[in-house]
Order: structure tokens, then C-alpha cells, then sequence
């Protein structure tokens, strides 16, 4: 058992904090239908509303990788908590569209230092025969905060306004900072002394942007070309690092076939099931007409398993392959997920039910693994970067897979309100988003399984 020591504290404000920061990235989820009707939101920015967020944290989680190191981990943390705080103060007072946009950048600027300072801070902080569990624990807080956000958005938007979702985030994020601020007197700097690579931070920028809005608007000629500008942009961008002294992000990381095969087993896992729940609410509060706080409480079901699962499974992956946890787990989500491509208006809340929890076991058996062998497949002065591997592999699938399903929409629904005429093409698209989600979620297991085979070594002895 960790002890109630700095590393203690570490490990629980930045459980908070990431609780807290991946809760709000995906409640919003279940107000979209209110804030639709209060901003007059179509299909499509109802989606934007959710892609904004995770665009600005896809963005400047390789900067802050290098700037959180060389600033220091827990002051980086520090204000990235107190920058939350102040963008969701702003959201509930939004008065219109623009207010509720400009916070959530803000908001997302905030949960960017959260996520990238917060799992550094534990590697260094915590034993490293404890890292495990320890990373396990922070890793089901991000999970926990992703799936249990549809069901306490539902209950709150359905019994107290879409407002009150980001309202009850305003006490964890003050007692987040001020536990930083009095009981964590250690900080962390790495290479305090390396010049920041402004240049590639800018081509990194424009890259990730152009391809990630570009992709949202793919079934147009100009998304299509947006997004061409943003793959050649972030072309640049490696070639670019792989010559600095200095680099932004250390892009030789992946010649470590370990490191490589677990972030693209994590972005393509994000890709294949965070949308999942969106598509859920969808068939619910739309086409079955539940109200939100119904359609939360058959979310929880998934939420409740990964809540059991994934702290074992970090403590298991100190024992066994971390990579042979991960590859049974996302296959077992994806199982899940393949059941849920028969749903339609007729199908038995029990089945969804039934895979949900199935998804629930597969994805905390997945998710502490993979990152345990991301962070540990890197020297200790790469932790960072790391971190920063796993918050951006974390908002870019998140981002492609509201893309991929905006897309569907925008292909087979086209952009409009969404009212019951529009209905079987609503549930075309969900099943279509779904079957995506099944085939990546196959590739994600294979990704796994290449990396287990792998003769690269994990690091078991950093702090």
C-alpha cells in the first residue's frame, strides 16, 4: 500500500485531476441534446462541442510535454489545475455559443497540463516496484472519468440543467490545488537547461490542427484538403525532430518496437470505442426517446467494471507482459463491441447491457497495461515524453473517433437538426460507427501482440 507520503499525495491529486479532466471531456456528451435546443447547435457543432475540447489538448500535449519537464512537474501541474478551475467557472456562466467555446478552450488548455504533468509526476514519485499499481490507479481514475461521465452528465442534465455537469468539478479541482500547493513540496525538472524547439512546437501545431478539423469535414473537398495539409505538416514535423539536438518530442522513441506497437494499440483503442457512448445516448434519448438520466444509468454499466478491473490489472502488469493483458482485454472490448453492432430498436436493454460490462472487464484489463509498458519502455529522463505519447494518443483517437462518427452523420445524414425524420438515417450511422469501431478495435489487439513479440526491453528500474 502506498503510503501517505509525497508520493501518496501524488498519486491522489493526480487521480483527481485526471478523474475530473476526462469526466469533463466526455459528460458533455449527454447534455448535447439541451444544449442543442439552448444554443441552437446543429448535428454537427453539437460534435464540436465535444471535438474543441479534445483538439486543444491533441495540440499542446507535445509542447507541454517538454515545458511541464523543464518548468516542472508540479508546478506545471499546479496551474494547469488552477487554469481548469477558471475554464469551467467561465462554461457555467456561458451566455452564448462564442462563451461556451472560448472556456472550453480554456477548460482544455488546463486538463492539457493535468494529464501530461500528472502521470510523470507518479513515475518519479512513486517506487518503482509500486508504479503499476500506482499508474493502474490513475489510469482507472482517467477511464472511470470517461465512462461514468455519461451517466452523472444524464442524472444531472435530466435533475439540474446541462450547467450543473461542470458545476460539480468546481470543488474537486479547488481541493486539488490546494492539496498540490500545501502537502506536495517536491518538484521535478528535467533537462531544465534545453532550449524549448519553438519551430517544431509550430509545425506540430499547424499538423495535428489541419489533419484532425480536416478529417471532421472529410466528406468535403476542402476537409479533404486540410487534411492532406496536416499529414505533410507533420511529415515536416518528424523529419524536423529527428535532426534537433533539442527536440520538442523525441520522435526516436518509437524505434523502441514496444513503445511504438502500445501507443498504436492506444490511439486505435481510443478510435475504436470512445464514441461508443455517444452512439449509445443517441439510440436512446433520440430514437427510443429515454430522457438522460434514464439512458446514464444504463451507462453505468461499463464504467462499474473498468472501476473494478483496471486497478488489478496495473498490479498484475508488474507481475506478467503487460502486453499480453492488453491484447485479451481489447479483445474483449471489441467482442463487446461487435455485439453491440446488432442493436437496433427492438434489442433487449439486457444485451446492451451485458456488453457494456463485457467492454467495461476488456478495457480496464487493457488500458493500465499498455500505458505501464509505454512508460516503461523509455529511459527516465523520456518520462515526459512518454506522458505526453499517452495524452496525445488519448485526444487524438478521442478526436478521430467523434470524427469518424461525424463524418457517417455528415455522409449519410447530412448536416441537420435531428428530429424523428431523421431517425433510421440516425441509426444507419450508429450502426455503420459501430462496425468501424470493430474492425479497429481487431487492429488494436493485433498492434499488441506484435509489440509482445518485440525483443526491446522495458525499463523496471527507473524512479
Amino acid at each position: 500500500m502506498i503510503k501517505k507520503t509525497t508520493a501518496f499525495y501524488v498519486v491522489l491529486v493526480g487521480s483527481l485531476a485526471s478523474f475530473m479532466a476526462a469526466y469533463t471531456s466526455n459528460a458533455v456528451t449527454m447534455a448535447l441534446p439541451e444544449l442543442a435546443r439552448v444554443f441552437h447547435l446543429s448535428n454537427i457543432l453539437q460534435n464540436w462541442t465535444i471535438n474543441l475540447y479534445l483538439l486543444t489538448m491533441a495540440v499542446l500535449s507535445v509542447p507541454f510535454g517538454k515545458i511541464c519537464a523543464q518548468k516542472g512537474l508540479k508546478k506545471s501541474f499546479f496551474y494547469g489545475a488552477l487554469v481548469f478551475f477558471i475554464g469551467t467557472a467561465g462554461i457555467i456562466m456561458a451566455a452564448n455559443t462564442e462563451m461556451l467555446l472560448l472556456f472550453r478552450f480554456i477548460q482544455a488548455i488546463g486538463s492539457a497540463a493535468i494529464f501530461v504533468s500528472s502521470v510523470s509526476m507518479i513515475v518519479k514519485a512513486v517506487p518503482n516496484n509500486q508504479r503499476g499499481r500506482a499508474l493502474g490507479i490513475n489510469i482507472a481514475s482517467v477511464y472511470i472519468g470517461l465512462s461514468l461521465a455519461p451517466v452523472l452528465g444524464g442524472i444531472l442534465t435530466y435533475n439540474f440543467g446541462w450547467e450543473s455537469i461542470f458545476a460539480i468539478t468546481l470543488p474537486v479541482s479547488f481541493i486539488v490545488v490546494v492539496l498540490t500547493y500545501l502537502k506536495i513540496k517536491e518538484e521535478w525538472k528535467l533537462d531544465a537547461d534545453d532550449p524549448i524547439d519553438i519551430k517544431g512546437s509550430i509545425f506540430y501545431g499547424i499538423g495535428i490542427s489541419a489533419f484532425m478539423y480536416g478529417f471532421t469535414e472529410l466528406h468535403t473537398l476542402t476537409g479533404q484538403a486540410i487534411t492532406a495539409v496536416g499529414v505533410i505538416f507533420l511529415i515536416i514535423f518528424i523529419y524536423y525532430e529527428l535532426k534537433q539536438k533539442y527536440p520538442i518530442f523525441n520522435v526516436r522513441l518509437y524505434k523502441n518496437h514496444k513503445f511504438l506497437s502500445s501507443n498504436i494499440a492506444s490511439v486505435i483503442s481510443y478510435i475504436s470505442i470512445f464514441s461508443v457512448s455517444t452512439i449509445i445516448n443517441y439510440h436512446f434519448q433520440y430514437i427510443l426517446g429515454w430522457n438522460a438520466q434514464m439512458t446514464g444509468l444504463i451507462l453505468i454499466s461499463m464504467p462499474v467494471m473498468q472501476a473494478i478491473v483496471t486497478p488489478q490489472s496495473g498490479k498484475l502488469s508488474d507481475l506478467i507482459n503487460p502486453q499480453k493483458l492488453s491484447a485479451l482485454g481489447m479483445g474483449l472490448a471489441t467482442i463487446a463491441i461487435l455485439i453491440l453492432t446488432t442493436m437496433d430498436d427492438s434489442t433487449s436493454v439486457y444485451i446492451i447491457i451485458i456488453a457494456l460490462m463485457i467492454g467495461g472487464v476488456g478495457y480496464g484489463l487493457f488500458s493500465s497495461p499498455n500505458t505501464n509498458t509505454i512508460m516503461s519502455s523509455v529511459p527516465p529522463n523520456e518520462t515526459t515524453m512518454a506522458s505526453a505519447a499517452v495524452a496525445t494518443m488519448r485526444v487524438i483517437g478521442q478526436t478521430l473517433s467523434i470524427g469518424i462518427l461525424t463524418v457517417i452523420f455528415a455522409f449519410v445524414m447530412g448536416n441537420v437538426a435531428i428530429t424523428p425524420s431523421v431517425y433510421p438515417q440516425l441509426g444507419e450511422s450508429c450502426h455503420l460507427a459501430l462496425i468501424c469501431s470493430t474492425i479497429l478495435g481487431v487492429i488494436s489487439v493485433l498492434a499488441s501482440l506484435v509489440g509482445m513479440n518485440s525483443n526491446d526491453k522495458l525499463n523496471t528500474t527507473q524512479r
